[in-house]
């Protein structure tokens, strides 16, 4: 099993001189992560989105940490394929590029953009994007082949031309695709990509999305095939804060996972600017189920549109906040229903650094050789 962090960017104060802060610790955070043995840094890729997401910019942030780190491996979870956000051709040269200096330590995902907001801004209706992603992400495993490559649809054209470089990784990067309704599990696993499910879903909702991913996999059409690489391989998110003190440790997980639900509903869901109160792990734990309650009230009145309504997991509390023990505990769960890659979500906008350091320490010197040395 791997285990790997994924990156948000997310922050309260968006001032200049906190947001540069922030980005200075996340690399803080991955120097540390690859001493200590994690297998792979993932960035999002979102826009417009305050507070939520500042990681705009993923083919920067990863090259510089490729540049800065030796064994690590990069992960885009996910580049955004509607074509004005990132032309296919585009996408293709810059993956290349960053396989070729990381030495073959690149894995490439794919995904939409989750909301009008950031399609919006770049001129593109929210309907207008699964076929725009579905035909980029066919298009670019074939700009890696020899020779020109064209291409002609309603959608776009490209004429012949050489697309350069080519992927260090022969015949280019594992793909994957981010999941997490059932239908986006079948269409990974019926294209034979790695699935990265980015929901909070606890381990039992694991279970049953592995075995829709699995079969979908196993009976796949090969004619489907995105690329040539097929990759089965299920990458799930585990929000973690995991500290000696385990009181102290849920309350910052709580607190966390808090703002960071509030921020996004503030965009989708007609929510308002998210304020979190730094409370004891019980108050706060209730903060959580009375937002949840909140959120769900608003489904009810159609305040928040039914395509939402999967965010109510956005309130699942049982994840990897406490001890180390507590935390092996929790993943052996995800690890039995199916994991094969742990995205453990230790940056949420309230946690302080302090205990992001803490708990890529304990997870790299204390969680992953347990695992490793059980030969998993």
């Amino acid at each position: 099993m791997k285990f790997s962090i994924i990156y948000e960017a997310q922050m309260v104060d968006t001032s200049r001189e906190n947001e540069f802060q922030v980005f200075q610790d996340m690399v803080q955070q991955v120097l540390l992560a690859e001493e200590v043995g994690f297998d792979c840094i993932w960035s999002v890729e979102h826009h417009c989105l305050t507070q939520y997401a500042h990681l705009s910019a993923p083919e920067s942030f990863l090259a510089f940490i490729a540049g800065a780190t030796k064994r690590i491996h990069v992960g885009h979870g996910v580049v955004c394929l509607p074509f004005k956000m990132n032309h296919p051709i585009k996408v293709a040269e810059r993956i290349a590029t960053l396989d070729i200096l990381s030495k073959g330590r690149l894995h490439f995902g794919v995904g939409k953009g989750g909301t009008e907001q950031e399609t919006g801004a770049f001129g593109t209706p929210l309907a207008d994007v699964t076929a725009q992603v579905d035909e980029s992400m066919y298009m670019i495993p074939k700009m890696w082949l020899d020779g020109e490559y064209s291409h002609t649809s309603d959608l776009i054209s490209v004429p012949p031309r050489p697309i350069w470089p080519k992927p260090y990784q022969d015949p280019h990067p594992p793909m994957y695709m981010a999941c997490t309704r059932e239908e986006s599990l079948h269409v990974a696993g019926g294209r034979g990509l790695g699935a990265l499910v980015l929901g909070f879903s606890g381990p039992d909702e694991i279970a049953k999305k592995n075995a829709i991913y699995r079969k979908a996999f196993a009976q796949r059409d090969k004619a489907k095939q995105v690329g040539f690489r097929p990759t089965e391989h299920m990458a799930v998110l585990c929000p973690a804060i995991v500290l000696d003190d385990a009181e102290k440790a849920r309350r910052i997980g709580f607190r966390g996972q808090l703002f960071f639900a509030k921020s996004i509903h503030y965009w989708y869901g007609g929510g308002t600017k998210p304020v979190v109160e730094d409370l004891d792990a019980e108050l706060q734990l209730q903060a959580v189920a009375d937002a949840k309650q909140s959120f769900v009230a608003k489904l009810g009145e159609d305040a928040i549109p039914a395509a939402r309504a999967r965010s109510a997991e956005l309130y699942n509390v049982e994840h990897a906040y406490g001890t180390v023990d507590q935390a092996i505990a929790y993943v052996e769960r995800l690890e039995k229903a199916g994991a094969d890659e742990i995205l453990f979500l230790v940056q949420m906008g309230t946690v302080p650094h302090e205990a992001s350091m803490e708990t890529i320490r304990n997870i790299g010197e204390r969680l992953i050789p347990h695992f490793r040395a059980k030969g998993r």
